[in-house]
């Protein structure tokens, strides 16, 4: 038989109970004054985790406690307290896959993500990493000698670890990608983060294969492990396998790996993790989270399944985490572990500017627009920034629209030229080109050779000078050039703004990126309980479902 049964009484907390043939084995003893019920304490009790939760009932009222202790019944007897739902303690640890936390020497199953051009700077890396949380820092687009020094600040700061570098996809300038993956080598990063890749690259398998050896015991060392950031089952399968025979045969041609290795190779997938990249900042395919998370763990288990790898490879979320709710969600459908983005970038460690993170911290989840992207500009494809405060948007599609219509700048009408001198580029058409082509002199020259010889990719150059500084603008706090920043962001922005109106972290100066991660994993633990505890039948108002970030007692 079904019943309800309601709180009615001076400690009106709004509790009641629901149950089909509720059948109690076990009883709770313990001190009946330490049982809750009114509304604030009751709350206070499902925040204390890493306490079990006793939901009793007594003389007709619900209430709450952590004390006490477990029982079995007394034939049938439930004394003065019954007993209607029990929660076992949660550790923030327990959430997420286990072997993560192994894996990295980690605390939680939570990393942040990369944000090219140091945004994901070394601060960022060094103050998570010292928390023993995973960070990924930001190497896209830095150059080489920028990069060399973020990893010897890095490696002075947290010589144990845990930190990581990105590696993003440079499909026009592989030489890039290239320098990157040789100092990972030289200094023996060990974690990198793969991202915006199409397919696989020599360089992605060099720096994976070149850390395979055999151990003491005869089984195989992966030393140089990969988090592959992907949002496609088609790139997804790539590094779910074993490295391409092709690739190999080439690497051991020019003597980067050995035999023994690309044995080994074949034995390994080329990631240890994929992260399921869903409607995130930056480069983005905008998918959405409950349709590709579940579908990439199916593709899991299907390559598992054929290659029968000794270490499953994990499955985490990206895109759209800013929320303990978001958080939650990734864990319940499977997520090994979350990763946040956007969010980070308005915190005191990002290597964005005051004026950026100021925006950042007023943006809605309405406030995010698609745009050019520098790096793949010729391809057409795009990424996910910011529009609120900032023209950039608009005018980075006014670009390639010129790009898609004409095969040369003289062919653009003069009155558009003056547009482009006068309203986006603020100098005119030569000047850019000439310090585009100085740049290209001493970082690529073969493009440049090319640009000259072929107008429409001499027209791409000089469009892409405005791309790629406008993201720099952003993060040096260019004066003057504010309507132009280029804000990488994704509705996770909006999302946290939102959840954290009205408390200390409304303010972007009051953003630590630690405190952060710690408040989203400390809310997801909090609403775990709060819905197990709806699930077994308490009904109980959205006051008990609802965590509101608590001031961190951490030094700042």
């Amino acid at each position: 038989m079904t019943t309800i049964e309601t709180v009615l009484n001076k400690h009106d907390n709004g509790l009641g109970f629901f149950t089909c043939n509720h059948h109690q084995n076990q009883i709770w003893k313990g001190l009946l004054d330490c049982v809750s019920f009114e509304k604030s304490a009751i709350k206070d009790k499902l925040l204390t985790s890493d306490k079990p939760c006793y939901i009793i009932k007594i003389a007709g009222r619900i209430g709450a406690t952590n004390d006490g202790y477990l029982a079995p019944a007394d034939n049938g007897s439930s004394g003065q307290a019954e007993l209607l739902i029990s929660l076992p303690p949660l550790r923030l640890q327990q959430l997420g896959d286990p072997s993560f936390l192994a894996a990295y020497g980690v605390k939680y199953a939570y990393m942040t993500g990369a944000m090219a051009g140091g945004i994901a700077s070394e601060e960022m890396v060094i103050a998570l990493g010292k928390e023993k949380i995973l960070s990924s820092f930001g190497a896209g687009g830095l150059l080489p000698e920028r990069l060399e020094t973020a990893i010897n600040t890095i490696q002075e700061a947290l010589p144990n670890g845990p930190y990581a570098f990105n590696l993003i996809h440079s499909p026009n300038e592989p030489a890039i990608e290239r320098r990157a993956v040789d100092l990972y080598l030289k200094y023996g990063v060990r974690t990198v983060e793969a991202s915006a890749f199409l397919d696989l690259t020599a360089n992605i398998v060099y720096y994976r294969v070149a850390g395979l050896r055999l151990n003491a015991a005869n089984q195989i060392d992966i030393r140089n492990k990969v988090i592959a950031k992907v949002s496609r089952r088609e790139v997804a399968t790539k590094f779910l396998q074993p490295a391409p025979e092709r690739i190999l045969k080439e690497l051991l041609e020019q003597g980067l790996i050995t035999e023994l290795q690309a044995n080994l190779a074949r034995q390994v997938p080329m990631a240890d993790d994929i992260t399921v990249e869903a409607d995130s900042g930056g480069h983005t395919d905008n998918r959405p989270l409950v349709c590709l998370l579940p579908s990439i763990v199916a593709l899991r288990d299907e390559i598992q399944r054929q290659y029968n790898y000794s270490v499953p490879i994990r499955v985490g979320v990206a895109g759209g985490i800013g929320t303990p709710e978001a958080a939650l969600a990734g864990f319940m459908m499977g997520a090994a572990y979350i990763m946040t983005g956007s969010i980070n970038q308005s915190c005191v460690e990002s290597g964005a500017c005051e004026h950026t993170k100021k925006l950042l911290a007023q943006a809605e989840m309405a406030d995010m627009t698609m745009a050019p992207a520098a790096d793949m500009f010729e391809m057409g494809v795009k990424l996910q920034v910011l529009k609120r405060g900032t023209m950039f948007p608009m005018r980075a599609q006014k670009l390639y629209e010129l790009y898609r219509t004409y095969d040369s700048i003289e062919q653009i009408p003069a009155a558009e030229k003056d547009k482009l001198e006068k309203q986006i580029f603020r100098k005119s058409i030569a000047e850019v080109w000439e310090g585009a082509a100085a740049y290209l002199s001493q970082k690529n020259p073969e493009k440049l050779g090319k640009a000259v010889n072929n107008p429409k990719l001499k027209m791409a150059v000089i469009f892409r000078w405005y791309l790629g500084l406008s993201s720099r603008w952003s993060s040096s706090g260019e004066k003057g050039r504010e309507v132009d920043y280029q804000i990488w962001c994704g509705p996770a922005m909006g999302g946290f703004n939102d959840w954290v109106r009205g408390s200390y972290l409304s303010e972007y100066d009051q953003r630590h990126v630690v405190d952060v991660a710690d408040q989203i994993m400390k809310g997801t633990a909090f609403l775990y309980r709060s819905h197990s505890l709806k699930m077994q039948g308490l009904q109980m108002p959205a006051y008990y479902s609802q965590y509101q970030p608590i001031p961190s007692t951490l030094e700042k």
